[in-house]
């Protein structure tokens, strides 16, 4: 296991679960954005539990591969479908920040494979 991999891999997780946390707190900043973009309040719990579950998805993907597989492929849809979602609602200026939580997942997975 390449040291890259796992730091990147380590530090995905928590970038993504801090983006959950702020979900299941209710950050004023994530209010106002999901509520700008149309997001149903009923959504939100289950919106944070996907990020949950990815980032703990891509920490055991450390140790089971096909899990972290897994979990990338699930953030990769998450963090596209919250792309399309900005897109839906006219909120160009705000395309980059999904863009930002999903990039270091991707990275952690080039490497993971790399490494393989």
């Amino acid at each position: 296991m390449n040291t890259a991999f796992v730091i990147v891999t380590i530090l995905a997780a928590a970038w993504v679960g801090y983006s959950a946390a702020a979900v299941f707190f209710r950050a004023g900043w994530v209010v106002e954005a999901l509520t700008d973009y149309g997001v149903p309040e009923s959504w939100w719990p289950w919106l944070g539990a996907a990020k949950a579950a990815g980032a703990a998805g891509l920490l055991v993907g450390l140790f089971v591969p096909v899990i972290g597989v897994l979990a990338t492929i699930g953030l990769f849809l998450y963090f596209a479908g919250a792309v399309i979602a900005v897109i839906r609602a006219r909120s160009y200026a705000h395309i980059p920040f999904p863009l930002l939580y999903l990039a270091p997942v991707l990275v952690a997975a080039a490497l993971g494979y790399a490494a393989a």
